[in-house]
């Protein structure tokens, strides 16, 4: 019995090294491209929603950009006004607050400041939104939407019977 084996010659042998090269995708046959939108919302907010057609967005962004910076502004000042206070509380000095002990003063400067916070995190929120609706909607630029793929919401009427009706609604997906 015999066999016959095969051998590969050292020099057709490549070596691939451990790291592959990842592939880029391509985006171009979308009409959009998504890395260039969302770099445009990174530098300016709003300019990815302009650059895929959806200007009507960018209202809404700074909208709620101006909303967070007001209400940043707010907690904050109400923060600052009862840190002093309770500066002035432990320094045995009249504060703005005569009906606050020391513990509804710490309350307060807690409430505040927490609130602050949150509404820098919510800041960083619709930042990212902003980043990630760019990218999303540019991405869907490609997407074919036509009257031929429909949900279309309809009344029922069924009889089975003279006695047994039923009236409901019904859904149909058309492709």
């Amino acid at each position: 019995m015999s066999y016959d084996s095969f051998a590969q010659n050292a020099d057709t042998l490549e070596i691939q090294s451990s790291k592959e090269s990842k592939s880029q995708p391509d985006y171009s046959l979308l009409p959009k491209n998504p890395k260039k939108a969302t770099i445009l919302s990174a530098i300016l907010p709003g300019a990815g929603q302009v650059y895929n057609g959806k200007a009507w967005k960018v209202p809404l962004i700074y909208g709620g950009i101006i909303t967070d910076v007001y209400f940043i502004n707010f907690n904050n000042r109400r923060y600052q006004i009862f840190k002093q206070a309770l500066a002035d509380f432990d320094d045995d000095l009249p504060t703005d607050f005569p009906s606050l002990n020391r513990d509804g003063l710490v309350r307060n400067v807690n409430y505040w400041r927490k609130s602050r916070d949150l509404c820098y995190l919510l800041l960083v929120g619709i930042y990212a939104l902003n980043l990630i609706d760019a990218n999303v909607d540019a991405h869907l630029s490609g997407f074919d939407v036509t009257d031929e793929i429909a949900l279309k919401i309809e009344p029922h009427y069924e009889s089975f019977s003279s006695n047994n009706k039923s009236v409901g609604v019904s859904l149909k997906l058309n492709f």
